[in-house]
Formats: structure tokens, sequence, C-alpha cells
């Protein structure tokens, strides 16, 4: 997050322009939802005219632009950022760790994930760590810490190998991939992530790459010694938060997709609190 994107360098009128044309909207649409004229907001976007630090807040608010974004459209307009950023293990987010923790225990036997916004891993319950021991093993070790997980799912060295159908879930990825990676403008973190998988994924391009499903939910079934399982996933983010590292987190959940599923995970989860398997530090967090 160190490196700036050419986004996020530009004036606000550049800054504007961006987020409007990322939701599709005219200057017209934008003038109508904000309830600011449109003569107002291309004269913003010219830079013939200088925003308030109000008028910023309330346009970005408008455009749902992420906090730390909103805090680029400040800066772009002179002013300071409003929006926090603290580590997830700051005393002053304890109350939501003491919440996530919460989660990630009640989601056990089955496993549930936390990342941040660019899929690094931040923590897993035990319910996790068990599916990726029995997966990969000391394989785990093949990956630099910390752990990005779409480079661990779309990897041939990870997860790739026990995916059914693994072309439509690599396409299903790579495409909200894409989608982030537009909306935070060139070299940001996330295109370089995208870049960086380019090797691993298949021909045709990733862009290409099919996904249909019925439930609206990412289907997934991992297969290894001809048993499988079978899961749904949900991912959840905090509602209205007002600190960057808040919004940015991402919770995963796996769901048993049936109840084979469900009693192999109870067994996995039994076994493992009987004969806790050995680990070396990659997966527990």
């Amino acid at each position: 997050m160190s490196q700036l994107s050419e986004m996020q360098v530009q004036p606000f009128g550049g800054l504007l322009r961006h987020w409007r044309r990322q939701r599709g909207w005219s200057q017209l649409e934008l003038a109508c939802q904000s309830e600011v004229s449109q003569r107002h907001i291309s004269f913003l976007e010219s830079g013939r005219s200088q925003p308030s630090r109000a008028m910023v807040l309330h346009l970005a608010t408008v455009l749902a632009v992420p906090l730390r974004q909103q805090n680029v459209m400040l800066s772009g307009a002179g002013f300071a950022p409003v929006y926090s950023e603290h580590d997830l293990s700051a005393p002053e987010l304890a109350p939501i760790q003491q919440a996530i923790a919460a989660m990630l225990h009640q989601q056990d036997p089955y496993p549930a994930l936390v990342m941040d916004r660019y899929w690094t891993l931040l923590q897993a319950n035990q319910g996790a760590q068990t599916l990726m021991a029995w997966l990969l093993g000391n394989r785990i070790s093949y990956f630099e810490q910390p752990l990005n997980m779409m480079r661990l799912m779309l990897h041939p060295q990870g997860l790739r190998p026990y995916v059914d159908d693994w072309e439509t879930i690599a396409g299903s990825l790579v495409q909200r991939l894409q989608h982030e990676a537009q909306a935070e403008g060139v070299d940001s973190p996330t295109v370089q992530l995208l870049r960086s998988l380019e090797a691993d994924l298949p021909a045709p391009a990733a862009a290409s790459l099919p996904f249909s499903s019925a439930l609206p939910v990412l289907p997934i079934t991992f297969v290894k010694a001809n048993q499988h399982l079978s899961f749904f996933t949900i991912i959840s983010t905090l509602g209205t938060p007002r600190d960057i590292t808040l919004q940015e987190l991402r919770i995963e959940s796996l769901f048993p997709a049936d109840a084979a599923t469900a009693r192999l995970m109870q067994q996995f989860h039994k076994d493992s609190l009987e004969h806790p398997p050995e680990q070396d530090g990659r997966f527990v967090t």
C-alpha cells in the first residue's frame, strides 16, 4: 500500500471524473444523485471550481468511494485525510478483534478466514487450518508469508490440484480481481497481484474464462484421495466502518454443501483436537 497509483496523485477533479465513470454515470446522473448542479460538477472536474471539504465527502459518499480513496480525494482537494487506518491488533480495535474471534470460533468446525483487501490472510479458525493441513500438509511452506489466498488458490503448487472444475472457479476469482483492479487505478496492489498471477492461469485468457452457477454464492469442491468436500462460500464485510482497515476486511466463511462434507469436517475437527497435527506456523495465525 506504500505505492501510489496514477489515480492517487491526480487533483480532485480527475479523481471525481474517475469515480463517476467507474459508476457508469454521466455528469447529469451524478448531479441528480447528489443534488449538486451539473454545471458545478463540470466545474469541479475541470478544476475551474474548488470543492469544500464537505462537498468532497458528499460526492464521495454518493459515488460509494472506499474510505481509502476518500482520503485520497480529500488530499487531492487540499484537505487532510479524515479516516484512520489502524493495524487490526491495535488496542483501539480490541472490541472488533473480540467480535471477529467469536465469529471464527462459531464457524468451527467449518472453515473461516479473515483477509485484507488484497486477499492477504490475517486470521484463520481451526476449521480452515484443518482443511489446509489435509489438502497441503507441509507444502504450505512453499508460499511466501504472509499468505495470499488468491495466490494459494491459483498456484499449481497450492490448492489448484485439489479444486474440482478449477477453470470455472479461477474464472470467477480472476474476474473479481479484474473488477477490483479497475476500481483502484493503474499500478495498484491489486493490479500487481493480477499480473503476478498471469503465469498460473490457463488458456484462454482469464477474462474469457467461463463462470456460471445457479447459486448466488460461489460453490467449490475440494477432491483428495477419492474424498470430496463440497462447500459454498460467503464473503462478509463490516457495515458502516469509520476505519480503513475495518472497511477493507473480508471474512470468508465456507459452509458444507452436503451432509457428507459436514460429517467429514466434523470428523477432521475431532481428530485434530485429539491428535493435533505438526504445524510449521505457516497457516496458524
